[in-house]
């Protein structure tokens, strides 16, 4: 009698347990990690939702994996710069004014590089490299008629061509394969978005 005694209240000891969530509550400004993929044949990445933002800094974290190795059909596109993650800005479309983070897979590295439009000019300087599989930080950061990128704690200064800073017409720019290809494969980019 005891011991049905004592699985009966262990019975019901564990249906009460159920109805109590376990751990905290989720922090809705905990960072949200993205896993995007570029399917073979595809430019534009899954999760592309058009998604307006008024911020001026974006600070992320992006892990590539060897999915990032490719090697275009035509020789010459492997210098073409894939895009990464960034703002459109001044109240414009993306090929007028935006700032983004791009790369490339080239001799044997994974290339960062500042990728801008400036009044429709198309603007790039190189960054660094990233190993695969190694989650980097990035930040983009619009200050006054600038945009400063951060990468590996060095800065690099890209003139806008607009002075507006507070806009909420500014919109996200996704992960995108090309240039002049589509994705040789599946490449899949990992994101966090860290303020």
């Amino acid at each position: 009698m005891r011991n049905l005694l004592l699985l009966t209240l262990l019975g019901l000891l564990g249906l009460h347990g159920c109805e109590v969530p376990s751990g905290k509550p989720e922090d809705p400004t905990a960072p949200v990690t993205t896993l995007y993929t570029i399917k073979a044949g595809n430019n534009y990445a899954d999760h592309n939702d058009l998604s307006f933002t008024a911020k001026t800094t974006l600070s992320f974290r992006v892990t590539f994996d060897s999915s990032a190795v490719y090697t275009n059909k035509t020789t010459e596109n492997q210098y073409d710069i894939n895009k990464l993650y960034g703002f459109s800005d001044c109240g414009s479309q993306h090929n007028t004014a935006s700032a983004r983070f791009g790369w490339n897979w080239r001799d044997k590295a994974l290339r960062i590089y500042a990728y801008c439009y400036r009044n429709g000019e198309r603007i790039s300087e190189e960054l660094g490299t990233v190993e695969l599989n190694k989650p980097t930080d990035y930040q983009l950061s619009i200050v006054g008629g600038n945009y400063i990128f951060t990468f590996k704690g060095k800065e690099t200064t890209i003139a806008r061509g607009c002075t507006t800073v507070q806009s909420n017409q500014r919109y996200r720019l996704y992960p995108y394969f090309g240039g002049d290809e589509v994705a040789p494969h599946d490449i899949t980019i990992s994101i966090t978005e860290i303020n």
